[in-house]
């Protein structure tokens, strides 16, 4: 006669029952798409937050490079900083080549600048120079007459056609000091609004993203040799605006992913603001190809066109400051907003939550990685749970099977 065995009624834990529970707090990874198709859709082509100590290296290269300019090669500042003379006559069948020419042998020296402003009829000569005496003046009308026979209103050959003009320093001093003046309001304005609409932090990076791009688009200026005039200074505080509006526009996609992050495990602050910038990244990109293409037409228009120095000097500085600014709204102030965010404050302890989170976790699961190679290597099935010893003196649980040897016969 043998004993009867009783089975077990409750079931074994397997070990993809064993695993979910550690699945179920991980991260969720996103799934595998090409480089165009995460940047197109937003979900994480670039990871800028994660490598911002390479674009904090690029930009304070780029700094540097800018600084180094400004401080040993300085601006080519135009005459209406630098004070001189402006000589227009009628263009008629002239060309700047023979104005030149004709400047030349006049004075012994080169103009700053010789340029058509406007076409047809209508066109005239525009000659920026050096500060001319009045001696110097007579002559060069003399010339310029003498060699292209201007004519006035009227039609007829006349010297009066010929208008000469001293434009002194101090009025680009002036222009300096107002632009100056008005970049500062400009500034605490600024600060003031995102203060008040996101955060202190982000109004710090927003300032410095500003600053950064009136620095390199200086610098910029100072590399290549573009003539500073007033157009110039008006044109760095118009694109300061572009980079305040795309600023923004990353800020209130960073503050939307992270609103109420701090009671959330999932994922760290800076992970969430990555994912606005890539999730902002092709709006930035087409409102810059946008910003663009007006701004190469004004420099067609005014070059090749119209001949307006002024224009060019317009459009030249918006470019720049158009690309510096893209560039600093995504890549330099929301890694600064981040780094700020993550040295101090309640994010920098959900932050290391986080990834302590993520530590255990992965702890966890190389835990159940090596008892399942341990159990394979002694030849039992992973699904059957190893067997606990009983304690001496402990009456077995219900259902569980005899522990003395079985089929043993009677005698």
């Amino acid at each position: 006669m043998t004993n009867s065995h009783t089975t077990s009624s409750l079931s074994k834990p397997n070990a993809t029952e064993i695993t979910d529970v550690f699945a179920a707090v991980t991260v969720a990874e996103p799934p595998k798409h090409s480089f165009l198709n995460r940047l197109y859709t937003g979900t994480g082509a670039i990871d800028v937050i994660g490598k911002r100590r390479m674009w904090y290296l690029i930009t304070a290269t780029i700094v540097l490079i800018s600084l180094g300019s400004i401080i040993f090669r300085g601006f080519n500042f135009g005459i209406d900083f630098e004070g001189g003379s402006r000589i227009q006559f009628p263009a008629g069948p002239a060309t700047t080549g023979q104005v030149e020419d004709v400047y030349r042998g006049t004075i012994g020296t080169d103009p700053v600048s010789v340029q058509t402003v406007g076409t047809g009829g209508s066109a005239t000569m525009l000659i920026r120079s050096e500060a001319l005496n009045q001696n110097q003046v007579e002559a060069l009308n003399n010339a310029l007459f003498a060699k292209f026979q201007p004519k006035d209103k009227t039609g007829n050959p006349s010297r009066a056609a010929i208008s000469t003009s001293d434009v002194s320093e101090t009025w680009g001093s002036q222009i300096t000091r107002k632009a100056l003046i008005a970049l500062a309001v400009f500034l605490v304005l600024v600060a003031v609004y995102i203060a008040v609409r996101f955060e202190p932090h982000m109004a710090i990076a927003a300032l410095a993203a500003l600053a950064f791009d009136v620095t390199v688009t200086a610098g910029v200026y100072s590399i290549v040799g573009f003539e500073v005039s007033p157009a110039t200074v008006i044109g760095i505080l118009t694109i300061l605006g572009f980079s305040l509006y795309d600023s923004v526009v990353v800020f209130d996609k960073v503050e939307e992913n992270t609103h109420g992050i701090l009671h959330l495990t999932r994922r760290t602050y800076g992970e969430q603001a990555n994912l606005a910038v890539n999730q902002t990244l092709m709006r930035s990109i087409n409102t810059a190809l946008i910003g663009i293409l007006p701004i190469v037409g004004l420099m067609v228009i005014a070059v090749w066109m119209l001949g307006v120095g002024t224009l060019k000097d317009l459009a030249l500085v918006q470019l720049v400051g158009l690309l510096i600014g893209t560039y600093s709204s995504i890549f330099f102030a929301t890694p600064l907003l981040v780094s700020i965010k993550e040295r101090w404050g309640p994010v920098a302890a959900h932050t290391k939550k986080v990834l302590a989170k993520r530590a255990g976790v992965a702890g966890a699961r190389a835990g159940i990685a090596a008892e399942r190679r341990a159990t394979m290597a002694s030849g039992r099935d992973f699904d059957e749970p190893p067997r606990r010893q009983r304690p001496a003196g402990q009456a077995p649980r219900p259902g569980a099977r005899p522990s003395g040897k079985r089929h043993k016969k009677r005698h």
